[in-house]
């Protein structure tokens, strides 16, 4: 349930977000249904600079329709949420008190970037299990045999435990570092492969603890994995973590050019504990808001910006063209789209069964 009141229906913009808003329901329908006990919606999205300073604020409408799709699922993870939390807590005002976020510090120095992970879950279907904390890196052996501290990741990995209907899990949220672009049909650079990599071998052993806060984890976030080659970035989730993806997830695109597989949501989950059930996708937003077709009504919000480009030269049509669909909507909305998946949380059925045979 979200909170509509703070939209203005007598003015334009307002109008035009209540119909928007109209079309935003009709097209999440594509995602299942909310239940109260039988499944759970895990969505992730990185979310453009939300919000930097340089870009300016987000409008209220943009923030009402971000709200509107975090509303379908029942927790979603969030990267790229900057150290000022203005704008996250703009959405959790529209969400309404049921939303829960949970917030990591900010990673300091340049590779942080000033960003934070969150997860915004709905207390009603999910609730904290009481396990918090970013992934730290445990030392290494060097040559001479010494234990040196080991390179940590660009961003901390935030993991944090969950409990929703039968099931217990940890989700892991990250934002691997970003680099040069692959050749066409090549790998990833090796400093982004190597950090998969660490993440992977990392969650892999702490799963197989068996005083672990839970055997279920999700990983998933921005991977910035340019294709499914198994040889590269991929391959490290799959090969080196175990973790599993559905051969449907291996070729979502969740860029909004919608050329990339950047985004993953990735398990490592016990059967009977917590089941995907088949369904997932990627909801493609600008389908039905700052369309393409749209973009004259936003002229006036892109000001001189968009008459003009950053060294004063006067843009024409296709760089009023360009500069609307890959820069200004992307940053009122996001440059990724969310990926969700469904997962079955009611085992009830499974546990009488074995209670009958006497094996719980």
């Amino acid at each position: 349930m979200s909170f509509y009141h703070g939209i203005d229906a007598r003015s334009v913009s307002g109008r035009r977000t209540i119909d928007r808003l109209l079309l935003l329901k009709e097209a999440l329908r594509e995602i299942p249904d909310k239940t109260t006990d039988s499944n759970l919606l895990v969505a992730t999205w990185n979310i453009r600079d939300f919000d930097k300073p340089a870009y300016g604020e987000r409008s209220d409408e943009a923030i009402y329709y971000i709200a509107e799709i975090i509303s379908r699922f029942d927790i979603v993870a969030i990267q790229e949420v900057y150290r000022d939390l203005k704008a996250l807590n703009r959405v959790l005002s529209i969400l309404g008190p049921f939303w829960k976020p949970l917030i990591s510090d900010t990673t300091e120095g340049r590779q942080g970037n000033n960003e934070r992970m969150v997860y915004l879950y709905d207390s009603r279907k999910v609730s904290f299990g009481g396990l918090a904390g970013e992934l730290v890196l445990p030392d290494v052996k060097a040559e001479d045999g010494t234990q040196r501290p080991a390179s940590q990741i660009w961003r901390t990995p935030y993991i944090c435990g969950f409990k929703a209907g039968w099931s217990n899990f940890m989700l892991c949220s990250a934002h691997i570092l970003w680099g040069r672009e692959p050749s066409r049909g090549g790998i990833e650079p090796a400093d982004r492969i190597e950090e998969i990599r660490k993440i992977a071998k990392f969650l892999k052993k702490r799963t197989q603890d068996p005083t672990a806060w839970s055997r279920n984890l999700i990983l998933l976030g921005d991977f910035n994995i340019f294709s499914s080659n198994e040889n590269g970035a991929f391959g490290e989730l799959t090969k080196t973590g175990g973790f599993t993806i559905p051969d449907s997830h291996r070729e979502f695109v969740t860029n909004a050019a919608q050329n990339r597989c950047y985004d993953q949501i990735a398990f490592r989950i016990q059967k009977d504990r917590l089941d995907w059930t088949g369904r997932a996708g990627v909801f493609d937003y600008f389908k039905h808001i700052y369309t393409e077709a749209d973009q004259a009504l936003y002229i006036e919000q892109m000001g001189e910006a968009y008459l003009r480009n950053t060294r004063g030269k006067i843009r024409d049509e296709k760089g009023q063209a360009r500069y609307y669909k890959t820069y200004w909507r992307t940053h009122q909305m996001s440059d990724h789209l969310p990926l969700w998946a469904e997962l079955k949380i009611d085992f009830s059925s499974q546990y009488l069964t074995r209670k009958r045979e006497g094996s719980v």
